[in-house]
């Protein structure tokens, strides 16, 4: 397995920046994600199996992976529709 992967995700008016991040294959990656809004978000995907409420104006970290290639979806559960992007493993 190669060293770990980050990815710092943005989230404002309930949407992720980047939109479509891609992170290399068979690595854990330490995702954090700042919340830029004033209300609280949950993170969460069921493909990679991860969920945790994002503070209004705050932080988080979550590790996940390895993963194989491929595309996950994730979003924030508060706003699935406005929210949903997707994860490319590669």
């Amino acid at each position: 397995l190669a060293d770990d992967a980050t990815l710092v995700l943005e989230l404002k008016d309930h949407k992720f920046s980047p939109a479509n991040p891609t992170v290399p294959a068979n690595t854990r990656i330490k995702v954090t994600v700042k919340n830029l809004d004033a209300t609280p978000a949950e993170f969460e995907s069921q493909d990679f199996d991860a969920e945790k409420v994002v503070p209004g104006g705050g932080e988080i970290s979550v590790n996940i992976g390895p993963l194989d290639p491929g595309t996950y979806d994730f979003f924030d559960e508060y706003h699935q529709q406005e929210s949903t992007t997707q994860l490319t493993v590669q």
